[in-house]
């Protein structure tokens, strides 16, 4: 009988589940400590990165949401007093399964569906990978930082190298589980990781997104993702059309200089994270780093923890930092802001070597970083570390 009785409580579950075809419910289980705490269902995009779409309370445990959704998209559950962490997973029609871990949301286990099944398992598959990256930066980041300052270009040739095998390596196995599952709506956002790698040429990755299923491809994320290879396509076609011109006769074959110790910063105005131009006189302290970088630039990210202390423990006293980026998409970009916790005045063109700033500057490597006064002069360039902490300690 109890074996009876159990089974009837499972159909009588599984009822509650019976769903419209376009109906989500989003069930998470809590710790009892969270009793009474809003949750947030948030859609990124917004002035303030994300913006708010549901709010219910935890009772008994539990969270619900339920609303009806046309196709999957990337959505974020958020927590009233979980600060600086969020949930990410793909809102589908279906009962979606969250076990909510107290600690760590971002560890939180997301289920029940297609689409959330298949996100879970890629980032097992990153797990390893980001392991790796760590594992390699710690054990690289001060021989790199040396080899530069020492201008040992054997040292850092090498690991660069090294770096790139990694970089290969993560890109095969992300290729691999694309072409695995042409249904998974998530593989529109490891596209784009991959093609930030540079290995996958922008040719390689159309071809890959054309063997995506035509679920996929319908969603307005797959639709941005179309037009992207079709503006590329329409500027390589202009490239081809334009006629050579003859070079200069003063042109070389020689990188451009950039500015020196000693010159005043060329200024500049960028795009911000909102969109919003900010100019670099409206951002300078008494000492101000401009400091150029890339979410996909593992030696800039393995710094970073180095440039946030110093931030930290300086700001309130004049130091103020401009950071660059030579991203490709708003979506990496943000992200990695958010995951260093780098707190300062960020811009980019998202236009990656090509970054105006960049070349104003003549940036052919990164990280480069300069230093400038409270007049805007250039001070220092490319010191890290103990070096960054001493120059800004004595600037200020």
């Amino acid at each position: 009988m109890k074996k009876i009785a159990l089974l009837l409580s499972v159909l009588a579950f599984a009822s509650c589940k019976n769903l419209a075809d376009n109906q989500y419910e989003i069930t998470g289980n809590v710790d009892a400590s969270w009793e009474g705490r809003n949750v947030i269902l948030e859609k990124p995009g917004g002035m303030m990165g994300t913006t708010p779409v549901d709010t219910v309370k935890v009772e008994g445990g539990r969270f619900v949401f339920t609303d009806t959704v046309t196709s999957p998209d990337y959505y974020l559950i958020s927590v009233d007093g979980v600060k600086d962490q969020k949930l990410d997973f793909i809102l589908e029609p279906g009962a979606i399964e969250v076990t909510v871990d107290k600690d760590t949301l971002q560890k939180s286990k997301v289920g029940g569906t297609y689409n959330n099944d298949k996100l879970t398992e890629f980032k097992d598959l990153s797990k390893g990978i980001n392991k790796k990256f760590e594992a390699f930066a710690k054990l690289n980041k001060d021989k790199y930082m040396a080899a530069m300052q020492a201008k040992d270009s054997v040292t850092s040739n090498k690991i660069m190298k090294e770096q790139k095998v990694i970089i290969e390596e993560a890109n095969k196995k992300y290729v691999d589980f694309m072409k695995a599952n042409p249904k998974a709506f998530y593989n529109l956002y490891i596209l784009q990781n991959v093609a930030q790698m540079g290995v996958t040429k922008m040719e390689e990755a159309k071809k890959i997104y054309e063997n995506f299923d035509a679920s996929v491809k319908k969603t307005k994320r797959g639709k941005e993702v179309a037009e992207v290879f079709a503006n590329y396509e329409k500027q390589q076609a202009e490239m081809q059309n334009q006629p050579e011109a003859a070079p200069a006769p003063e042109e070389t074959a020689e990188p451009a200089a950039g500015p020196k110790v000693g010159d005043a910063a060329p200024q500049f105005s960028a795009p911000t994270t909102t969109g919003k131009m900010l100019a670099l006189k409206d951002a300078m302290g008494k000492v101000t780093i401009v400091d150029f970088w890339a979410s996909w630039c593992q030696p800039c990210r393995a710094e970073n923890p180095n440039v946030v202390a110093i931030y930290n423990k300086y700001h309130a006293k004049g130091l103020n930092i401009v950071g660059v980026s030579l991203d490709k998409t708003k979506d990496a970009w943000e992200k990695a802001i958010a995951a260093d916790k780098l707190s300062w005045n960020h811009v980019s063109n998202l236009k990656f070597w090509e970054e105006p700033v960049a070349q104003l500057y003549a940036v052919n490597q990164i990280p480069t970083m300069y230093v400038l006064d409270a007049k805007g002069k250039i001070v220092a360039k490319d010191l890290h570390g103990p070096e960054l902490e001493a120059k800004i300690k004595e600037l200020l």
